[in-house]
């Protein structure tokens, strides 16, 4: 055990949907802390060059490698699909993407039929049908955008008869194609996985991409020996979402952010930071405690 083991974990999404990667990351390894960036200035990714959420990409890694961090989680889809390689040299750590983590949990789940919903940019990726076959060439893969229920997560209409009209709409044709496991490719989504799990029926898997990224997070630490050791006054009290050991930064929208990571999570975060990064680490701040 070394001082490294107690540096946190970095987090970095294009906006708030990784939120719900921290909730899964917070539940799995309640002994750990966490830095959050939200990169709310830039969102979305999906529509950015190839270019561009590599600098993004990297600009993130290095604000967070900056701060000091022993891993890094990339909970954004179009980040992992497009820079990853990328974005672990410059973070100079050990660096998990949720699209191969999800992919990896499908192809565990499923026998001959996967489903992925995913942003419209996810999508036209190819992202995770290319991570998918590489597992497993023989699995029929079916895919499906879902655009708006982005803004029914974020507007707080996840478990309304809107959000279920939409929801049956978008699935119709992966329930019917019977699918045996349905990755939810998009980090909103699992916001409206009550709806999802309605909709799509009895008999298939649903893999959270952030559930698995959590799980590939843990297994990582415990290749390269980073894991925290427990704290005597966790066991004595748990430890809570959004709280005073974790730290939240984002490059917009502060008051935002706050307003939706207490409906995604059921609380905002006690300490929560605006800042601006561009290249090379610079960074302007205004600080924003809760």
């Amino acid at each position: 055990m070394t001082l490294k083991n107690n540096l946190p974990i970095g987090i970095f999404d294009s906006g708030v949907g990784g939120l719900t990667v921290y909730r899964s990351l917070h539940k799995r390894l309640p002994d750990e802390r966490f830095l959050y960036l939200g990169d709310t200035a830039r969102v979305p990714y999906g529509t950015k060059s190839l270019s561009t959420v590599e600098r993004y990409g990297i600009e993130n890694a290095r604000f967070l490698a900056a701060h000091g961090i022993k891993m890094l989680v990339v909970a954004c889809n179009t980040a992992s699909a497009l820079a990853l390689p990328a974005i672990e040299r410059a973070a100079g750590v050990p660096t998990v993407g949720v699209i191969e983590s999800g992919a990896r949990a499908a192809v565990e789940q499923a026998k001959t039929k996967i489903g992925v919903i995913a942003t419209e940019a996810t999508v036209r990726s190819g992202a995770y049908r290319r991570a998918i076959e590489r597992r497993a060439p023989h699995v029929n893969i079916i895919e499906q955008a879902c655009p708006l229920f982005v803004s029914l997560a974020e507007e707080g209409y996840a478990e309304t008869e809107a959000a279920r009209i939409i929801a049956n709409d978008y699935l119709k044709e992966l329930r019917a194609a019977l699918v045996d496991a349905l990755v939810i490719g998009c980090t909103h989504y699992p916001v409206l996985r009550k709806v999802i799990e309605e909709t799509i029926g009895e008999g298939v898997m649903l893999i959270d991409s952030g559930e698995a990224v959590a799980e590939d997070t843990a297994a990582a630490l415990e290749t390269h020996g980073l894991g925290r050791a427990p704290d005597r006054e966790n066991l004595a009290r748990p430890r809570r979402l959004c709280d005073d050991l974790d730290h939240f930064y984002v490059t917009d929208s502060a008051e935002r952010f706050s307003r939706i990571a207490e409906m995604f999570l059921g609380s905002a975060p006690r300490r929560l930071e605006a800042v601006e990064v561009w290249g090379h680490d610079q960074l302007n701040a205004g600080r924003k405690e809760n």
